[in-house]
């Protein structure tokens, strides 16, 4: 019989607004149960600090430029990561076996093999006593691949509890990811381009909010057909001309953002959204989308005017809450999945999701004192 872990997994995403941190019990293979689910909000110190470093992160050579303050901000993470696991031990009764400490991605370059999360393991296991695996990506770039997407072998396991014969998931983070997995339990995965980075990053540059809540000001804006089709050029040449071919893993940096500077806010919304959807709409045709079930994941999907415009080309999406699983928490869920495979030396990437030479293991284990 398997040994069951009770893994807490913790992840911040693009938005860099909080942590997601969820309890899952599972075998690391073909079971899992969800324990627990909360959230936790940065506080707008961090949250700027945050947003802050990474407009000035251009390229690789600026994460030497800006190592103190990288240093400095990877100490403050920690250490709220720290506070909210010591926060949910006090709530959970029972023992945690292992933390999957995502951390906090400020670069991402798929043709230099680098990617930066911020989170200091050895710091986070000494201030909870606990079992931490973190670092995920590292393994998967030293072996050829591009270090994302991750989260495919969790979604594989999804759809077998689902008990769907295939199955595509849309997960609309800062960027988006599809993973399909056909008949057969087939798996594919893949960064497809941005997801809500660029609608964020307008919102925060323009009116000092957030993110566009519901799309509201999308919806209150007029396309930009010209600067529309220029974002489209723009981002397809990229892809065209990569030394490598298609792009499969992207950072927010990779999009050209100056070409809307000059229209409204409520304008450069509605623009940035259908370019979004766009894309996202244009996956959809090379895929399997009109044989499988399309589930959308990530905090793209509360975005209701997005989602009503991808709706309109595709009626058969679902949110992933509709099958029983709350959309906010699924990532969280994965890295709780995913330290536990790490722990037990299996695969958490693949050729066909990553592009790495082989399935290889993952996460540094920093074991508890």
């Amino acid at each position: 019989m398997s040994k069951y872990f009770c893994s807490l997994g913790l992840m911040s995403g693009t938005s860099a607004d909080g942590v997601d941190a969820s309890i899952i019990q599972s075998d690391g293979d073909i079971e899992y149960k969800v324990v627990l689910d909360r959230y936790f909000k940065y506080s707008q110190n961090i949250f700027e600090n945050i947003h802050n470093l990474k407009e000035e992160i251009n390229d690789s050579k600026d994460l030497n430029n800006l190592s103190n303050k990288i240093q400095l901000l990877e100490k403050d993470i920690t250490i709220f990561h720290a506070d909210v696991v010591n926060k949910i031990k006090k709530e959970f009764k029972s023992n945690i076996d292992l933390v999957g400490f995502h951390g906090q991605t400020i670069f991402h370059n798929e043709k230099e093999r680098i990617s930066k999360q911020l989170g200091i393991g050895n710091l986070l296991s000494e201030l909870t006593n606990q079992t931490v695996i973190y670092d995920f990506r590292q393994n998967d770039l030293k072996n050829g691949g591009n270090g994302a997407p991750l989260t495919p072998i969790f979604h594989k396991l999804l759809k077998k509890n689902f008990k769907l014969k295939c199955a595509i998931f849309v997960n609309i983070g800062g960027i988006v990811n599809i993973t399909t997995i056909l008949n057969g339990d087939n798996m594919s995965g893949t960064d497809i381009g941005p997801g809500m980075c660029l609608i964020d990053r307008w919102i925060r540059q323009k009116i000092k909010k957030n993110y566009d809540k519901d799309g509201i000001i999308a919806k209150s804006g007029k396309v930009n057909l010209k600067c529309l089709k220029l974002l489209l050029d723009n981002f397809y040449n990229k892809e065209k001309n990569s030394t490598k071919g298609p792009v499969q893993s992207f950072d927010t940096k990779h999009f050209n953002f100056a070409i809307i500077q000059h229209l409204s806010v409520e304008d450069g919304a509605a623009t940035l959204t259908e370019f979004t959807s766009d894309i996202i709409i244009s996956a959809m045709e090379e895929k399997y989308f009109d044989k499988c079930e399309v589930i959308l994941c990530g905090g793209g999907r509360k975005n209701n005017f997005l989602i009503k415009r991808l709706k309109e080309d595709n009626k058969a999406i679902k949110l992933i809450d509709e099958y029983g699983v709350d959309g906010d928490f699924v990532e969280s869920q994965a890295f709780a999945y995913l330290a536990i495979r790490s722990y037990l030396k299996l695969p958490i990437s693949f050729p066909e999701t990553t592009g790495v030479s082989k399935p290889c293991t993952g996460g540094v284990i920093i074991k508890k004192n």
